[in-house]
């Protein structure tokens, strides 16, 4: 394959990440690398250093406009992305100790387990539920726009969502995911967030949880400019077309892409993981 096919064949892929990444709040890591990885044969590390400079670009691409839109709870990215900052410096630090067949796995699973999750019994209604008293202190209440008008929810449980966080930035700077699927489950079952709150909120939240892992990765040459480039640019025009679409797709749908697309890539890289072949 010639550099030119190469180049485009990563950026068509990237954009498809992007489009998925937006509108799932997965922020496309879980697509750029396996795809990367499995069917590029590119090495795991820079797969990971790309993946990261792309899934800046998606909170770039997306964030402004669910802000504009009234979706993300901007109180609660902030408070969240301390531990998720702390978590993505930690995770960028282990992945150097790792093998690549054994971070494959960790990745598989952890996809695999976040699908399933997506998918079981939502009893998240915030509506009508009682305040919590560190959501009221912190005034992390809010709404967001719905058919029927602006609909209020409540914050709950804010501890325990700021220490699923912080594993959420372990994963981000060990795997080059952005965390974005640990970060929804940690919004919508944790700190029962509505769940296009909780895409829009982790959209808004994983460029910074990137950006602090990717440093690490470019101190240790694993970011090559040469594929993350096209990486950067087709997922930033994906995550675009995502984030216009998303106002008009119903939640369910959401989650039913969002356990498609995770499970897929997730059996893909543990089965690569577990077979050695990368």
């Amino acid at each position: 394959m010639t550099i030119l096919g190469f180049t485009a064949l990563v950026g068509a892929g990237s954009a498809v990440a992007g489009f998925l990444g937006a509108l799932t709040g997965l922020g496309g890591g879980v697509v750029i690398v396996p795809l990367l990885v499995v069917a590029l044969g590119v090495d795991i590390r820079y797969a990971i250093g790309a993946s990261l400079v792309s899934v800046i670009a998606t909170s770039s691409g997306a964030a402004a406009a669910y802000v504009e839109e009234g979706y993300s709870n901007v109180r609660v990215a902030l408070l969240l992305e301390i531990a998720t900052a702390l978590g993505a410096l930690s995770g960028a630090v282990l992945a150097s100790y790792l093998r690549t067949d054994v971070i494959a796995v960790v990745f598989g699973l952890v996809l695999i387990y976040s699908a399933v999750q997506s998918l079981r019994p939502h009893a998240a209604d915030t509506i009508g539920r009682d305040p919590d008293s560190i959501a009221t202190r912190l005034r992390l209440d809010s709404s967001y726009p719905t058919e029927e008008g602006e609909q209020p929810y409540h914050v709950q449980r804010v501890p325990l969502g700021f220490a699923l966080m912080y594993g959420a930035g372990i994963l981000s700077g060990l795997l080059g995911i952005g965390s974005g699927a640990v970060k929804v489950l940690a919004m919508d079952r944790a700190m029962r967030l509505p769940f296009k709150v909780s895409t829009t909120t982790s959209n808004f939240m994983i460029g910074v949880t990137a950006a602090a892992s990717a440093g690490v990765y470019l101190r240790r040459g694993y970011i090559d400019p040469g594929l993350a480039m096209p990486v950067m640019l087709g997922v930033l025009a994906g995550s675009m077309a995502g984030a216009r679409l998303l106002h008009r797709a119903r939640p369910r749908r959401l989650r039913q892409v969002f356990a498609i697309v995770v499970v897929g890539l997730g059996l893909e890289m543990l089965y690569s993981g577990i077979a050695g072949t990368l």
